[in-house]
């Protein structure tokens, strides 16, 4: 006997319709600022060297079209269910298990949260230097992290509201660049549309194409795992057993704002290269212009990009899965502190050089957790989930010691072949995670540990909203004895 109460932090249960306050032109908008990132101008720029523009273009909509379906497949675990990242993956790893996957994907976002402030704050000491001399880039850092914990703390709605101020503005900025780049391009006599630095066979260009479209994968790939942390938040119809209506708020912004957004962002990474040789916008119209108004407005756009895309992208993730780690003792405030904690720790002005290859691995690994996911969300269990047993530690999903050995072998064997394709990761680490699983669980795990919605698959009883239920855990503590659904308690 043991008290179950640790898996029901308040924060965590299962999101009902009256908590779903984001709406999909709220979502759309939250999207804009989360897309704007300084990777998508550097990958603009490095594809220049072997391609056209169009083609630049075309690998980069391919790519954010490929990860944002991903994306909103696994989110739909939020929409039907209201459920977070960390509580969903008790069901594929155990109420136990769920803490690996969980904290390395916390670890990874609490990390960028930190680099992305770094460069946030670099631009913001910037401009306090040019309009009042002040130059100490460390104390906008702790400056910038705390408003940004603010923010995050006030909930999803605050997110939200900074999104709505920062995308027209980061949006406004941004054409303006475009425009002032192209006007550049065209004074040296180089056509936008026609210019190759390096022209090469069609195998190479296929090469070059190919990077594009995983590297702009990659660097979303770890929110194709968790952004349920957000989607149990926008509104949904109840009722609604079409997917693709159910989902209406993930697929206008994952599929179609976010692509739209970070491709323009990378046309102006790559006419800023055409330019003036260097993908990094603000570096080459500081090269164009010596205001110090116009270079404001620039280092403006950097701390606002990196804010509206820190908050949902990063923070978020890293303070859930550590509310989930504490249970009811870790509040999310408290979750969102310690991601704000781990952002100084590391570092990233220190390391960067060390930092980022290591998030590439982790991003690498966390591909295997995105194909187990859809495996055995859909596949397996069918959309259908005991939810009430995610919250009991000797429910159904204690498995073996609180881990699903199935889950666990999977992610294991799936992160790690990853590894060693890794301009390939996120296709590999899915794929081979995702059959792994199907196999293990399916003719193994499930067949000692038996699962109610598959024992019984009643819609009635294990659907969310497509039923119109709102999931209710009781949070009373209790002392409860679940009999052992193994046939062999055993591994």
């Amino acid at each position: 006997m043991k008290n179950t109460d640790y898996l029901k932090s308040p924060d965590l249960l299962p999101s009902t319709q009256s908590d779903r306050v984001v709406s999909t032109f709220g979502f759309g908008v939250m999207w804009v600022g989360m897309a704007i990132v300084i990777s998508a101008f550097a990958i603009g720029g490095a594809g220049m060297a072997n391609l056209s523009l169009f083609w630049v273009l075309a690998a980069s909509i391919v790519g954010c079209v490929l990860i944002g379906l991903f994306m909103t497949i696994t989110a739909d675990v939020g929409i039907e269910h209201g459920l977070s990242f960390p509580v969903y993956i008790r069901a594929p790893f155990g109420t136990v298990g769920t803490h690996i996957p969980a904290l390395i994907r916390a670890f990874t976002a609490a990390m960028w949260f930190g680099i992305n402030t770094y460069f946030g704050a670099t631009a913001m000491n910037a401009i306090f230097n040019i309009f009042w001399g002040f130059d100490n880039w460390f104390i906008c850092f702790i400056i910038f992290i705390a408003v940004q914990l603010t923010n995050t703390i006030l909930g999803i709605k605050a997110v939200e509201r900074f999104a709505n101020l920062a995308a027209p503005t980061v949006i406004i900025i941004a054409i303006w660049m475009y425009v002032v780049l192209g006007k550049e391009a065209a004074a040296i006599d180089r056509n936008v549309w026609a210019w190759i630095e390096e022209p090469v066979s069609a195998g190479i260009m296929f090469t070059a194409f190919m990077l594009i479209v995983t590297g702009t994968m990659g660097y979303w790939s770890t929110l194709a795992n968790d952004l349920m942390n957000i989607s149990r938040y926008v509104t949904a119809p109840k009722f609604e057993r079409s997917w693709w209506k159910r989902n209406k708020g993930m697929w206008v912004g994952s599929i179609i704002v976010m692509p739209i957004v970070q491709t323009f962002v990378v046309a102006i990474g790559a006419i800023a290269y055409i330019a003036v040789g260097d993908y990094d916008p603000v570096a080459a119209i500081q090269l164009l212009s010596t205001s110090g108004i116009v270079l404001a407005i620039l280092f403006l756009m950097i701390v606002f990009a990196q804010w509206s895309t820190n908050t949902p992208a990063n923070v978020i993730p890293a303070a859930t899965v550590f509310s989930n780690v504490g249970g009811p003792k870790v509040p999310y405030a408290l979750g969102v502190i310690i991601a704000g904690v781990i952002a100084v720790v590391s570092q990233p002005w220190a390391i960067l050089d060390v930092i980022i290859p290591f998030l590439i691995i982790s991003g690498a690994i966390l591909s295997a957790t995105v194909g187990i996911i859809i495996v055995d969300y859909y596949i397996i269990r069918k959309r259908r989930l005991n939810v009430p047993h995610l919250y009991e530690s000797d429910g159904q999903y204690r498995f073996h010691n609180g881990i699903n050995w199935a889950g666990m072998i999977s992610f294991i064997v799936g992160g790690g072949i990853a590894l060693l394709f890794q301009t390939y990761s996120f296709f590999v680490g899915c794929f081979i995670a995702g059959i792994v699983y199907y196999f293990l669980a399916k003719y193994w795990w499930f067949k000692k540990y038996k699962q109610a919605e598959l024992e019984d698959p009643s819609d009635e009883k294990y659907l969310g909203i497509t039923v119109g239920r709102d999931w209710q855990i009781d949070l009373e503590p209790e002392t409860v004895v679940f009999p052992d659904t193994s046939v062999d308690s055993k591994v």
